[in-house]
């Protein structure tokens, strides 16, 4: 893919599965990673599973608290001499009770995990890519950010923060050379979800790397043109 040679590209959620199919989509078109995790034995391992010849170190953050994210930042400039790319891929998902029985805990935890982690990575790096000329955002939201579903609102509420602060980037850089975007993926086929949902039909879900190929691309000189967009990526369900 064009324009992501040697580019630095900071992947979040590293080691979770579409995190190890991002870098690993990035590694094979010649970016060099940071990939950033919570767990660090979890983000060494996904670091051994890339090629040898693969330009990646590992920066585990707590994404949730501002000050190790910052740090987390500076180390990676520090490493790499700048940042083209920030791959916003950690997250997660939780179902739940009603939303009159939804507990603070709960509604903090989707927040958190979802929207508050996609808000400290991107103040953290844009400030780098300002001083660099420019570069790339992509982060992750949801098919259910378009529309409430019951027993989800923390979650689809999260995700649809993840739209609108995507979108405010993107309004707020669009003359400094940062584009942001973001995904809507579909049901993702993962063996967690595959666990979760044994009577659905599989083929219907979205793969992971098929989400990974149209992040290379968000990143990459092809999407020059595009920010402040929200991709679907439904797979057929």
């Amino acid at each position: 893919m064009q324009g992501i040679q040697d580019k630095v590209a900071i992947v979040t959620g590293a080691a979770g599965n579409l995190g190890r199919a991002v870098a690993a989509v990035f590694a094979a078109h010649g970016a060099r990673l940071a990939l950033v995790d919570l767990d660090a034995e979890a983000l060494e391992a996904a670091r051994k599973e890339l090629p040898a010849q693969s330009e990646a170190a590992a920066f585990p953050a707590d994404l949730i608290n501002p000050s190790p994210v910052a740090e987390m930042v500076e180390r990676v400039s520090a490493h790499f001499g700048r940042i083209d790319v920030l791959a916003n891929i950690a997250g997660g998902f939780t179902m739940g009770p009603p939303v009159h029985e939804t507990e603070d805990r709960d509604w903090d935890f989707m927040l958190d995990l979802n929207a508050r982690t996609a808000f400290n990575t991107c103040r953290a790096v844009v400030p780098h890519m300002l001083s660099g000329g420019g570069g790339r955002i992509i982060n992750v939201a949801a098919r259910a950010a378009t529309e409430g579903k019951a027993h989800m609102a923390p979650y689809c509420v999260s995700k649809a923060a993840v739209i609108t602060l995507t979108e405010s980037l993107a309004a707020e850089h669009k003359d400094d050379g940062i584009n942001v975007n973001c995904i809507l993926p579909g049901t993702v086929d993962t063996p967690q979800n595959r666990a979760a949902m044994p009577g659905q039909d599989f083929d219907k879900w979205v793969p992971p790397v098929a989400l990974a190929d149209v992040i290379l691309f968000l990143a990459s000189d092809a999407a020059r043109c595009v920010t402040g967009a929200a991709v679907p990526i439904y797979g057929r369900s």
